[in-house]
């Protein structure tokens, strides 16, 4: 039994790490967008706030997680695209869930970043790291 769970972790350990790292930078996008939204708009409290998430989840996970060194440039701006793109969701979201549905705009925010985090983790493992990926989620 120990093997097998062991084999399972040695298997899953990017998808775990990413997962970790992207609860790391999540709440640190939370942290910072629930302190914008007593200072301004909640659209750009979200702004802002994903910004400072899609930085520190791109510098983590090319250190700790994928171990990705090379054409960090050509990596950044497509880890940035599909970031720009989570964005785009996470304030089209927000603006449904907030102004049309009249919901809390921070339990809003929470919904959004579970979303947007796994289309985020699937266009970055298909896309961004798609040379460095050591197995397969299908």
């Amino acid at each position: 039994m120990n093997f097998k769970i062991r084999q399972l972790l040695s298997k899953y350990q990017d998808l775990l790490l990413y997962a970790i790292i992207g609860g790391f930078c999540a709440g640190l996008d939370f942290g910072v967008y629930s302190v914008l939204c007593f200072i301004m708009p909640y659209l750009w409290a979200n702004v802002i706030s994903t910004h400072f998430g899609i930085f520190c989840s791109f510098l983590l996970n090319r250190q700790y997680n994928f171990k990705v060194k090379d054409k960090t440039i050509k990596r950044f701006f497509s880890f940035y695209t599909v970031g720009l793109l989570g964005l785009g969701i996470s304030s089209l979201l927000l603006y449904i869930l907030v102004d049309i549905a009249h919901f809390n705009e921070l339990i809003c925010k929470l919904l959004t970043i579970v979303i947007v985090a796994i289309i985020q983790f699937l266009l970055n493992k298909f896309i961004t790291f798609k040379n460095t990926s050591k197995w397969n989620l299908f």
